[in-house]
């Protein structure tokens, strides 16, 4: 008689497949296989090591996967749904690859790398048993995560499987719940996290509570489109809904930094609209705002606050971040932190900051090599080093700068902000055809994104539109009352392409502190509209400033497309009195 038994462990089991693989298939063989391979690389593969999950074995459309932590498996399952549904987002309805996931803990039998058994089969079964997007766990899964991830699970009941003679409990997790139910913890270390509380209806007319109800929805969902923002679902969030609450307990029991709060007040034809972002870890008001709007067409009004509440509210808890960060010492600070710190120190557009903000970047990438947001932020910054003359090796500044917008867009391709930086680099290569497809893709992605925006109206004055360019600045400004003070500069920039020399005085008028480059400008404005008293008296000014300044160092700077627009900024500047 042989000694030799089967090898058992018990094994936390993740079994996913494609919805609809067949007609994928059918509709695209070649696509649908491309774009299953890029998924698995770059979904799938990263949250296995992320989520110390073992790869078993590939099936066709399926995967098998095993975890020694039943939390970790679920929660790799979460993020997996999450970063399918984000991906899918630009893609046609019938060209989205879309996942059921079914996740067990049970004994299984191990046969060298592969597993069996019927804690293998139940997985199976209970993926067959989730909605599209969603995921099914057994109720053994349930008791053990219930207390710690705080996800939206439903009882599904007991459900009769095939092979298994008693039933089975089951319980699902919506595509929602999973999308934005992470751990705050987590979330936060790339991002900010806030949850958008219902708006109350102080209308006598009950009616008008759908109008409420899709505002808060809308803010939600555009919210969810920047990518450093962690949104809190509207299924959780909802459930807030007609309570009195304190804002900042909420905050706290969600583990999020930021609540949003507001009121709809309809009264005869016009609507009151109230919003406040609170702070609920200084407890304190970031920023609150009143809008009030003739009731003309109630959903284009709701069109018209969602993009006036979304366009402000980033900025406003990017600012409020900005603060705890110049108030933390460096060693405490998150990859986040350590991205906003590079980026306002990129700003400034000074070697020494360019090379204190390559510092921050590089302890966000090191804190996260994964942080495609940080990456491209690095890249953004080797190419101010490389343009301005700031880098040591500007060759290697160059290639460093290629390199990790490339990591960026492998790493996600369907962040914003990414693409936008992606253009901004190529815009100083010349490179006009890529600048226009990153920055539609940007657009496409985040219209409400007022750097985004601006940064079309730059784009379409270097390429010969300025006329163009200064509606899409303008449209920033509108949609960004706190915009930064370079909009000014952007806008003057467009102002004088398109020789309308005394608006971009204006526009440069503007500027709290203006620098020998903007006196430059200002000199040029005034030597092409033919006072050449003050194009004179701007560019001794320039040269007070910056004794070496010189036009053809100073055209390398700049990016026109045009022949003649390089030409007409260059004559000016000759005109002004400024060296070449």
């Amino acid at each position: 008689m042989s000694d030799e038994r089967d090898q058992r462990r018990l094994t936390a089991v993740l079994a996913a497949d494609v919805v609809g693989y067949s007609r994928l298939m059918g509709t695209d063989e070649s696509g649908t296989l491309s774009m299953l391979r890029l998924r698995r690389r770059e979904v799938l593969e990263p949250l296995l090591e992320k989520y110390s999950g073992r790869l078993v074995k590939l099936m066709g459309d399926g995967v098998l996967a095993e975890f020694a932590s039943i939390v970790n498996a679920v929660q790799c399952a979460v993020d997996i749904q999450r970063d399918m549904e984000a991906r899918n987002a630009s893609l046609p309805q019938d060209r989205r690859m879309q996942l059921r996931i079914g996740v067990n803990l049970g004994d299984v039998i191990v046969d060298g790398d592969d597993i069996y058994g019927d804690g293998v089969n139940l997985a199976a079964r209970l993926e067959t048993l989730a909605e599209t997007g969603g995921i099914c766990i057994s109720e053994t899964v349930y008791q053990h995560v219930r207390q710690k991830l705080p996800l939206s699970y439903r009882d599904m009941g007991e459900q009769r499987v095939k092979n298994f003679a008693e039933p089975v409990r089951a319980y699902g997790i919506s595509p929602r719940a999973a999308g934005h139910s992470l751990d705050a913890t987590a979330a936060t270390a790339t991002g900010s996290s806030i949850v958008v509380l219902p708006f109350t209806n102080m209308s006598d007319e009950a009616e008008q509570q759908f109008f409420a109800d899709g505002l808060t929805e809308d803010i939600i969902t555009e919210l969810s489109r920047f990518k450093h923002l962690f949104v809190i679902s509207r299924n959780t969030a909802f459930k807030y809904k007609g309570q009195s609450v304190d804002v900042r307990q909420v905050a706290r029991e969600l583990r999020v930094q930021y609540a949003v709060e507001g009121s709809v007040r309809k009264s005869g034809n016009r609507v009151r609209i109230t919003v406040q972002l609170i702070d609920a870890e200084a407890d304190r008001h970031i920023w609150a705002e009143r809008y009030d709007r003739q009731l003309d067409d109630i959903f284009a009004l709701q069109d018209e606050m969602t993009t006036a509440i979304v366009a402000t509210l980033p900025g406003r808890v990017e600012a409020a971040t900005s603060e705890r960060v110049a108030r933390k010492p460096t060693d405490n600070m998150a990859a986040y932190e350590c991205l906003l710190a590079g980026k306002l120190l990129h700003h400034r557009s000074t070697p020494a900051d360019n090379e204190a903000a390559l510092h921050f970047l590089d302890r966000a990438i090191a804190l996260d090599p994964n942080y495609a947001h940080a990456r491209a932020w690095r890249a953004c910054t080797l190419g101010q080093a490389f343009v301005n003359g700031y880098a040591r090796d500007p060759q290697v500044a160059f290639e460093e700068s290629k390199f990790e917008m490339q990591k960026a867009l492998q790493l996600d391709s369907n962040d914003s902000d990414v693409h936008r930086l992606f253009a901004a680099v190529n815009i100083a290569n010349g490179d006009f055809d890529k600048v226009a497809f990153h920055q539609q893709r940007a657009l496409s992605l985040n219209p409400n994104d007022d750097l985004i925006v601006v940064q079309q109206g730059e784009m379409l004055t270097w390429i010969g539109q300025p006329e163009e360019g200064i509606v899409w600045i303008e449209k920033a400004m509108r949609l960004n009352p706190y915009h930064p003070e370079r909009f000014w500069n952007h806008l003057a920039r467009a102002y004088f392409a398109a020789r309308r020399y005394g608006e971009a005085i204006t526009a440069l008028g503007r500027l709290s502190a203006p620098d020998h480059l903007h006196h430059a400008l200002l000199a040029a404005c005034h030597a092409a509209s033919g006072n050449e008293a003050l194009a004179h008296q701007h560019a001794a000014e320039v040269l007070k400033r910056e004794p070496g300044f010189r036009v053809e160092a100073y055209m390398r700077t700049l990016h026109y497309k045009r022949k003649e627009d390089r030409e007409h900024h260059y004559d000016a500047l000759c005109r002004a009195g400024l060296p070449r």
